[in-house]
């Protein structure tokens, strides 16, 4: 583990330093975030502007959502995207022959480069909506404790999915609209999942699982979460998470190296 530390400092140093030479990018970041963050504020306003509320859900409660949901785009932002959509290039210009020589497990030197700060506005919009939220509804620091259990495991969900995705490059390569297809289906995740009818329910239940992204953890974060959600949820992270990494292995018997 120590090695790992050590190679995980030096990866996010490098990237980093290189990211800062462009800090212009940084106040485009913000703006871009700001815009997005807007957006989706007037989308639940156009909601609760005539005293419409999602069953359950007061404006409050689903602002803790929404912060949640932009909580999660700053953790892909700066976490996935730099890194697992690169698994494509590797594929195609065959660097990933070099990855799989290096003395470490492939799957995590492909999970984390590289670091991108542009995915940082997000994350501290997200949170100063969901402080916001969290001070008009009293909510406690154990809430927010207790929220960060299924809040990690929607982040290892989410990077579980997209890794595996970017697993299929080895028989697809070039797949960059299917994890964008993925970035879309997530987008559901900024409303409650009472938001939608029963079928889209299930659908972002048990297939694409966007309720355990944000829906979850907002619920714990308020005190309502049942018990049998919050075990669905670490069993589910655990289980795409060993998923991800057996599927690596098995992609992996069918890549052809650049050099054979």
């Amino acid at each position: 583990m120590e090695k790992y530390w050590k190679v995980l400092r030096l990866f996010w140093s490098a990237a980093i330093a290189a990211e800062l030479e462009y800090r212009v990018n940084f106040l485009i970041a913000t703006l871009s975030s700001l815009g997005n963050l807007a957006g989706s504020l007037f989308g639940l306003f156009l909601f609760y502007r005539t005293g419409y509320t999602f069953t359950g859900w007061s404006w409050e409660a689903a602002l803790v959502v929404l912060g949640i949901f932009t909580l999660l785009q700053g953790f892909s932002a700066t976490f996935l995207a730099p890194n697992l959509n690169r698994i494509v290039r590797h594929v195609l210009e065959g660097t990933l022959d070099f990855i799989l020589l290096k003395p470490i497990r492939s799957q995590f030197w492909l999970s984390t480069y590289t670091i991108s700060p542009w995915g940082v506005p997000d994350l501290i919009f997200g949170s100063i909506v969901i402080g916001y939220a969290g001070q008009r509804l009293g909510l406690r620091v154990e809430n927010y404790l207790l929220s960060l259990v299924p809040l990690l495991c929607g982040l290892m969900i989410l990077y579980s999915l997209w890794f595996m995705l970017g697993a299929t490059s080895i028989w697809f390569v070039k797949i960059y609209n299917v994890t964008e297809v993925l970035r879309a289906l997530v987008e559901a995740g900024r409303y409650p999942i009472v938001a939608y009818p029963a079928a889209y329910r299930f659908f972002f239940t048990f297939i694409v699982p966007v309720t355990f992204l944000t829906t979850v953890p907002a619920e714990v974060m308020l005190g309502r979460v049942q018990i049998h959600w919050l075990i669905g949820a670490a069993l589910l992270a655990l289980a795409l998470f060993w998923a991800s990494s057996r599927f690596w292995r098995f992609a992996l018997r069918f890549y052809t190296s650049a050099s054979s």
